[in-house]
């Protein structure tokens, strides 16, 4: 049993295909195919049912999978350990950042680790959090920053900054004349929320129904811009996080605070349990954690 051929079987495993597990090795299909056909006959028994263009795992691929991802893990780490002996943190860093806090947490982390980490060379994937753990798992990314809630039993998962979210209303709303506002007060409201796909959106339907308000979607979008713009022409309200609120200078909009503590979420880093920590990942994330200290100030 050779380690390419357990690379080869944890990329089909997890891609279900046979050509894009060749892409993702970057080998060819039939030599990937063979290699695989060599580990099942070493093994004596089939690893993988060839259903047409989709593959699915046997029993025993099953359980191979699982001894495969910690063997190939483990190799991955101690490579990475013996490169990591030089002063200065170097190499490739992989990041994630779900869309609703990169241009407001990420800009002030990644000018600092700059400056302290010249030579790493870092890579930026900005995606919703389900795309983001899946990459951390299966190890495309060396850490994500996200918002609970994260359930991935594999994942460490250390929280870095709570904060409210805010009642965002064109200036001269109703709203804004109440001393203080509650989820209730927003029941006759038109919602501008960000789409299915992002977890702010969802968060901010949770929060209503959790206190008997059932919102009116007036649209839907994929960035907070827009909604900061359809707000300030009066097409409805929302709930957005302070940090985007504060970088707001356009004054067309007024945030308030909503009268309950569950109007709030809290921002995490999260990496890989038996994956190595990397210097480079240690320094990005003490980054991370001065720029979520100056958020709080």
């Amino acid at each position: 049993m050779e380690l390419h051929q357990l690379r080869y079987f944890v990329a089909v495993s997890q891609s279900g295909n046979f050509s894009r597990a060749a892409e993702r090795c970057h080998v060819s299909q039939p030599s990937l195919s063979q290699q695989i056909l060599k580990l099942e006959r070493r093994l004596g028994q089939p690893l993988l049912n060839r259903l047409g263009r989709r593959t699915v795992l046997t029993d025993a691929g099953r359980l191979l999978l699982e001894r495969a991802t910690a063997i190939l893990a483990a190799v991955d780490d101690a490579e990475r350990r013996l490169g990591d002996g030089g002063a200065l943190p170097g190499g490739r860093l992989a990041v994630g950042v779900i869309p609703t806090i990169a241009p407001y947490l990420l800009p002030p982390a990644l000018k600092g680790f700059a400056r302290r980490c010249p030579n790493v060379d870092m890579a930026i994937q900005e995606d919703v959090t389900r795309n983001l753990i899946a990459a951390v798992v299966d190890g495309d990314l060396d850490l994500a920053i996200a918002a609970l809630p994260i359930t991935e039993e594999r994942l460490q998962v250390e929280s870095l900054l709570t904060e409210p979210l805010l009642v965002a209303a064109p200036r001269g709303h109703a709203l804004l004349r109440r001393r203080k506002i509650t989820v209730q007060d927003l029941a006759p409201e038109r919602f501008i929320l960000l789409n299915e796909m992002h977890c702010l959106g969802e968060q901010v339907l949770s929060l209503c129904r959790a206190h008997d308000c059932q919102p009116t979607i007036a649209c839907r979008s994929a960035q907070i811009a827009t909604v900061q713009a359809l707000i300030a022409l009066g097409q409805g309200i929302s709930l957005l996080p302070a940090m985007a609120c504060r970088a707001d200078r356009s004054k067309r909009l007024v945030y308030r605070p909503v009268a309950t503590e569950e109007s709030r979420r809290t921002i995490v880093a999260v990496w890989h349990r038996q994956r190595y920590h990397s210097p480079a990942a240690k320094a990005f994330l003490n980054e991370l954690r001065i720029s979520c200290n100056s958020e709080r100030l």
